[in-house]
């Protein structure tokens, strides 16, 4: 039986993981901790595990989570989880940490765009990217994991093929994302209250979103070349959910059987769906599931990818505990089907 603490349970992202990893029949959840005012009973805080679990929620105790636990997850906001995972990295145990703090490579862009230094350069080093679907198999074998960001998640899913294999300009990609509230995180900012959301539809961040590096990172990986998109995320007046809709430039106007080679690339990933030409996504087709599904459709000269996830679980939880899954050979799909 695997033991696994959770620090951060009290966000979207914690209640979730709580929520799966309840269902796993090979973990054992044995710390739940958080940020709160006062301990209390994880089933108070979230009425709906009475009965299936009534640990106490409580500020993180290190010496108690490296006591009793052999992998940990952070669902911490960004630039909190550096000055805790080396403690749990230092003492053996494994890491998955949800927030931003080991995806980006470059100190700098991260420096940039988190507004403060990095802490752990040195775990940051031997950090694998959590995308199941290109790093099967450093996962398998990664003591740090950075799972990704959900609008990561989707664009690059959306991407992976077209970048891999070239067919598409590498400055003419512009991603049009919404997504749903729960994308911010449990946080009391009048942006998100309810009748500041509601009936209403908006972009943010236009060009200076903080997953816009960590998009541009991946894909020039895939490409071989630098990658630089246009990201635009918009805010929807729904509780979860991201649809990104992918526009490109062919860099050869000959048609070619696009969806044909998403099937293909995906043909062993068990939680893409690749749909067929003219068959689109929508957000209650993915909503409280771990699967990215994906429509790709093209003319002679350009390429529009629509690709839509959860963003609490393959964007988030559920994708945090596919990892987990890989790096302890139980069957990947395991709690998310």
């Amino acid at each position: 039986m695997l033991n696994v603490g959770i620090v951060g349970a009290s966000g979207y992202a914690g209640e979730e993981l709580i929520d799966i990893l309840l269902r796993h029949p090979n973990v054992r959840i044995a710390d739940i901790s958080a940020k709160i005012d006062k301990a209390e009973a994880i089933s108070s805080l979230f009425p709906k595990f009475k009965g299936r679990i009534n640990m106490i929620c409580k500020e993180p105790d290190i010496k108690q989570i490296i006591a009793t636990c052999d992998l940990v997850f952070l669902a911490l906001p960004h630039t909190v989880s550096m000055e805790l995972a080396p403690k749990f990295l230092n003492a053996g145990k494994k890491v998955i940490d949800l927030s931003a703090d080991y995806r980006l490579k470059d100190l700098k862009t991260y420096e940039a765009f988190y507004h403060t230094k990095h802490k752990d350069k040195t775990y940051l080093a031997d950090a694998i990217y959590g995308l199941p679907e290109l790093y099967r198999n450093k996962i398998k074998s990664a003591k740090l994991i950075a799972n990704p960001g959900c609008y990561p998640t989707v664009s690059i899913l959306g991407l992976a093929p077209l970048a891999a294999f070239n067919i598409i300009d590498p400055e003419s990609i512009i991603i049009d994302a919404k997504s749903g509230v729960t994308g911010a995180g449990r946080k009391a900012v009048e942006a998100l209250l309810f009748a500041q959301v509601n009936e209403d539809f908006k972009a943010y961040k236009v060009g200076v979103h903080q997953h816009m590096p960590e998009i541009n990172q991946e894909l020039s990986k895939l490409s071989g070349k630098k990658i630089s998109v246009t990201f635009v995320p918009h805010l929807l007046p729904v509780n979860r959910g991201i649809l990104a809709t992918i526009y490109a430039k062919k860099v050869k106007t000959k048609a070619q059987d696009l969806t044909g080679l998403y099937k293909k690339f995906y043909k062993k990933e068990p939680f893409v769906r690749i749909r067929e030409a003219g068959d689109f996504p929508k957000l209650q087709d993915v909503v409280n599931t771990n699967f990215c599904d994906i429509s790709v459709k093209e003319d002679a000269k350009n390429v529009i990818v629509i690709a839509a996830i959860d963003n609490l679980l393959k964007g988030a939880s559920g994708q945090a505990t596919q990892n987990m899954n890989i790096m302890y050979n139980f069957p990947e799909y395991t709690a998310l089907l």
